[in-house]
């Protein structure tokens, strides 16, 4: 079983800044990418950005240049800087983590959620 906490969503105004993140704990034997995901009312889940444990990530154009992923392999923990804040950002965040637990084999996890709100 793996846990994945959340934290750091709120609300700011447009140009803002939020750091969003993410702990994973439980049997964990390797997380081999760790992303998050965000859904909007009325709109499918969609990918924000992803990183693996060697460090390649891979991010929406809407976020380019905007949010940064980072991720501490050893605390199994994943961040998302979001700079630039715009309402469309607007939206539930759900962490995700992929690897190999030390018992259960592969496994795919996502966290709660946390909302981000930006006002205009």
């Amino acid at each position: 079983q793996v846990q994945l906490v959340e934290s750091g969503g709120g609300l700011v105004h447009t140009g803002g800044s939020l750091r969003l993140s993410c702990a994973a704990s439980g049997s964990i034997f390797t997380i081999n990418a760790m992303g998050w995901y965000r859904q909007a009312p009325g709109k499918q889940r969609e990918l924000v950005a992803i990183i693996t444990s060697g460090g390649s990530t891979n991010y929406a154009d809407s976020v380019k240049g905007r949010f940064t992923i980072s991720r501490d392999n050893a605390k199994n923990t994943v961040h998302l800087q979001m700079n630039s804040l715009k309402p469309e950002d607007t939206a539930v965040y759900y962490c995700n983590a992929d690897g190999v637990g030390y018992y259960s084999g592969r496994f795919n996890y996502w966290g709660q959620g946390t909302q981000v709100t930006v006002s205009s």
